[in-house]
């Protein structure tokens, strides 16, 4: 049996200490444009800058995806992330060179390029072992749902974190309706996102065409498929 929740979201405000450090790595949501990050510059998606606990403001680092070995260099100028286990959030710009736009997170591996010059606002804190909830809000309406036609799956998820922050900005991007499929595959819960519905195949083959630069993975979904 194949369960669907349709979520109607809106979104507010989310938010190394060694030369080279690894773990997981997010990104801000489109709602942080022009937000005054932690060193007073305003966050521009367009530009390649990233938030980091400890670092001083205008350290240069190399961020590399692990998963496909994509590098990309950001400049240090705000707070963050706040969430055990992550090390990095990243612009749009440097989230969508490294490919995980369509991830929500990824394993990277972080490398000092350039300290600066010392003369920061802030120098390095110590800050481990930290757990404190991601400020992120989501206004959002569920109901269980029996979709037609055809939908474009974009991809799938385990955290709901993840599912909610991409939601908010493709459903921003492209002005379609969100679905979420429900499965559990060898006891584990996914999320499975499908943006639609359309009422055939072919149109929503022309949509998943335009979603491929993006979301490689992206594929048509028959909701009569069993």
């Amino acid at each position: 049996m194949k369960f669907f929740l349709i979520l109607f979201l809106g979104l507010s405000t989310p938010c190394l200490q060694a030369q080279t450090q690894t773990g997981k790595a997010s990104f801000y949501a489109d709602s942080f444009e022009g937000s005054p990050t932690a060193s007073g510059e305003k966050y521009r998606a367009s530009k390649f800058t990233a938030a980091h606990k400890t670092l001083p403001f205008g350290t240069v680092v190399k961020v590399t995806n692990l998963s496909n070995n994509e590098s990309a260099e950001v400049t240090i100028n705000d707070r963050g992330p706040f969430v055990e286990g992550r090390v990095i959030d990243l612009s749009k710009a440097a989230a969508e060179k490294l490919g995980l736009f369509n991830k929500g997170v990824v394993d990277v591996k972080i490398e000092v390029v350039d300290a600066g010059n010392g003369k920061g606002k802030t120098q390095p804190i110590v800050i481990d072992h930290v757990a404190v909830e991601e400020h992120e809000y989501y206004d959002f309406k569920i109901s269980k749902v029996e979709p037609k036609g055809f939908g474009a799956q974009v991809g799938t998820y385990q955290e709901l974190a993840n599912l909610f922050h991409i939601t908010d900005n493709l459903k921003k991007a492209y002005k379609k309706k969100a679905v979420v499929q429900v499965k559990v595959v060898n006891g584990v819960k996914y999320y499975s996102l499908v943006l639609g519905p359309f009422s055939s195949r072919a149109k929503a083959e022309n949509f998943v065409r335009g979603l491929k630069k993006q979301f490689p993975d992206a594929f048509v979904f028959d909701y009569s498929r069993p």
